[in-house]
């Protein structure tokens, strides 16, 4: 299977080094130098994974992602030179699945690119699947929410959620472990998303995003419990 590969960068030296890398290895190669040229791209073809400069025209990276991930699921790993972790937090939230660095090591990122199209090809294989075997064990329902497993869909008596597929992961491996705190390294261990090392803050940002999207007051969560020095509790069941 030759997977799709967009290239957005407005550096046509990093552009072409990077689209020429792939494409020896076996990929199909796209490129673009800015959301207008992506946007087109995406309408037109399958596109896998973006690899996605920060510093573009007009609307950054961090805008293009949020505007990617409210769309699809497609693969999103951003490329900054930037050396500020706020930056990469901003982009974990806005949607990102990984990041690099400039100046990029060309086999790092092949690797990245590599784990990432695996886990998108998992297709939703979470944790805990025994016990979600069950066709009533697929609807789950807590404070006022109803998740629908297999649709992938959140819902109250108003309102309907969008979750990405980072923050459906993490709840899915929640509602299997009610009122059990579970570690940060358990949380990774029972979801896909990239992370880069064990002091990574991937777990904070996803459940801060789950809050602002479920809780009443996100700033005194009743559903995802704190639980200092341990990890967190899922408490809506």
């Amino acid at each position: 299977m030759s997977y799709h590969i967009l290239v957005v960068d407005d550096e046509v030296v990093t552009r072409t080094m990077v689209s020429g890398y792939f494409e020896n290895q076996g990929y199909k190669v796209s490129q673009a130098t800015d959301g207008k040229g992506l946007h087109n791209i995406m309408k037109e073809h399958h596109v896998d994974v973006v690899l996605l400069d920060i510093n573009l025209p007009g609307a950054d990276g961090l805008m293009l992602t949020r505007e990617l991930r409210s769309q699809s699921d497609v693969g999103i790993i951003l490329v900054t030179s930037r050396t500020d972790a706020i930056d990469r937090i901003v982009g974990l939230e806005m949607g990102a699945d990984d990041y690099v660095t400039k100046p990029i090591e060309l086999r790092e990122l092949l690797v990245r690119v590599k784990n990432l199209l695996w886990r998108i090809s998992r297709s939703y294989k979470v944790a805990n699947v025994e016990s979600l075997r069950k066709e009533d064990d697929k609807i789950m329902t807590f404070s006022g929410w109803t998740f629908d497993i297999n649709r992938r869909a959140l819902t109250n008596s108003t309102d309907a959620v969008k979750l990405t597929k980072a923050e459906y992961e993490m709840l899915v491996a929640f509602t299997a472990n009610p009122n059990r705190v579970l570690s940060r390294e358990r949380i990774l261990n029972l979801i896909s998303h990239r992370v880069d090392a064990p002091n990574d803050r991937t777990v904070d940002v996803l459940v801060r995003r789950l809050r602002n999207k479920i809780e009443v007051d996100p700033k005194k969560p009743q559903v995802f419990i704190t639980v200092h020095g341990e990890g967190y509790m899922f408490a809506g069941i």
